[in-house]
């Protein structure tokens, strides 16, 4: 296969159905134009929100209520709200009734078919004779994959209702008896597909083996759509989202002054992924940057601009910061030992702890007899990593405190005077920092700072060190 595209589209496009079908899905084309596309796509926004937890809040779904055991009923009514959510949506998109009732009816079948699990499991557990914590994460990949189904399945109904033939890929669908591997998956499904004269639909979770929410949690559809393309041999792989990759969040610094970033390269996109900056899983764009498959990242409503082109090798032509951005809550865990120069041991043990725990280390630093860890994670999970290091080392001093981190991230970073002018733009605005990491690759800037001052950093930085520079010429690319 040569010459197709591979497009994901999030869940906030997905549901602004009439823009994301004038803008991405036809966006003018006809006929042959409209084909050698491939589309994975991601649940209606607040649809998995509903089958597993808020991501935000963290209030429960039907996983959640399932989980809770707290009543027969809860989850059961969970579900039924994820039902009228669904057909609530197909209600507003489809103007035919016999499409309408297709759809409506596939999600009767989906829901049907894993409320019926749900309530073996129940029955099992009301015994007090079975555990049944093992299926529970079974359970948590059946109810994912209902969000990405109705979805895919809906959107080719459309296409399907404007002539455009279009075909339902369901990588959702599995048992116990049939756990390929997510290439074999996709092999299969994509071995009878003539590119050239069908717009395949793809669910963006697939049922494997290994399982896709355990392994990538919430960024499984962008595992999915990495793979296809890498397995498809794509020549561009596209992410629609509500908005441009900019140099900033606009809400933040105003919307006349964050720019579209343009052109960065994968280095650029990791920093982001480590900041868990909604622009790529860091696993997804490992595999186009090995395939040498540039990424663009398009934003669905304004249909004209190409958006943001992320290849391996490019660098910027002037050294320059490309985006200012960070975490406004996370943990700085310091560990204090007077005996540990020249010892080693203590980084491993650590890093034992932070794993067990399942905590995100966005960075690190170390003198002598000190190493802290910036951790994306909360409060209460750093005390339990801290109540396992004490009892290993009962005469360290560990601590850890609430911090935020604003980086300023760019393809090439080492314009002379741009530290300096950060930390004097810092100290103007009175914002004090914490600590500094600089890495040697120039890539980033870590500024630690107090939480509260996050929303200020970001604007002082990115007015001192990407509205006051001078726009650059061409671009140069690595050799």
């Amino acid at each position: 296969m040569t010459g197709h595209s591979v497009e994901k589209i999030g869940g906030t496009s997905m549901a602004a159905t009439a823009t994301l079908f004038d803008n991405v899905l036809i966006a003018g084309r006809a006929g042959a134009d409209l084909y050698n596309r491939i589309f994975v796509v991601s649940a209606y926004a607040g649809m998995t929100d509903l089958l597993l937890e808020n991501k935000k809040s963290g209030a429960p779904g039907v996983y959640g209520r399932f989980v809770a055991d707290e009543d027969a009923g809860g989850w059961r009514e969970a579900m039924e709200a994820v039902r009228r959510a669904m057909q609530a949506r197909n209600a507003a998109m489809f103007a035919r009734p016999e499409s309408r009732a297709e759809a409506d009816a596939f999600v009767d079948t989906r829901i049907a078919t894993v409320a019926a699990c749900l309530d073996d499991l129940a029955r099992l557990r009301a015994h007090g004779r079975f555990c049944v914590k093992e299926q529970l994460m079974t359970v948590r990949e059946l109810l994912a994959g209902i969000g990405e189904a109705h979805s895919a399945h809906s959107t080719a109904l459309l296409l399907r209702d404007r002539d455009v033939n279009a075909r339902f890929v369901d990588l959702t669908l599995w048992d116990q008896e049939d756990l390929s591997s997510l290439d074999e998956r996709i092999g299969d499904a994509f071995a009878a597909i003539d590119l050239a004269t069908t717009m395949p639909i793809v669910t963006g979770y697939a049922g494997c083996e290994g399982g896709m929410v355990r392994r990538y949690a919430r960024g499984y559809t962008e595992m999915t759509f990495s793979r296809l393309a890498v397995l498809t041999g794509a020549r561009e792989a596209i992410i629609h989202k509500e908005f441009h990759l900019s140099s900033a969040d606009p809400k933040l610094v105003g919307e006349d002054k964050a720019r579209k970033i343009g052109r960065t390269n994968y280095d650029v996109a990791d920093q982001l992924a480590n900041l868990g900056m909604e622009a790529i899983h860091p696993g997804a764009g490992r595999g186009l940057r090995q395939a040498d498959i540039p990424l663009r990242v398009r934003n669905t409503f304004d249909r004209e601009d190409e958006g943001t082109l992320v290849t391996g090798g490019y660098v910027s032509d002037v050294p320059r910061v490309e985006i200012v951005t960070g975490i406004r809550q996370m943990q700085a865990l310091t560990f204090f030992e007077q005996d540990m120069v020249g010892m080693k041991g203590y980084d491993a043990a650590i890093l034992d702890a932070l794993t067990r725990h399942r905590v995100w280390i966005v960075s690190k630093s170390s003198n002598a007899n000190t190493i802290t860890h910036y951790l994306s994670a909360s409060a209460e999970v750093v005390k339990n990593v801290i109540a396992d290091l004490q009892k290993a080392y009962p005469e360290a001093a560990i601590s850890a405190q609430p911090v935020a981190m604003v980086s300023a991230i760019g393809s090439d970073i080492a314009r002379p005077g741009m530290v300096p002018d950060a930390l004097r733009a810092l100290d103007d605005a009175g914002i004090g920092m914490i600590a500094l990491q600089h890495q040697i690759r120039n890539v980033d800037v870590q500024f630690i700072i107090e939480s509260g001052d996050f929303d200020a950093a970001v604007r002082v930085l990115h007015k001192a060190l990407v509205e006051g520079d001078v726009k650059t010429g061409e671009d140069r690319r690595a050799a």
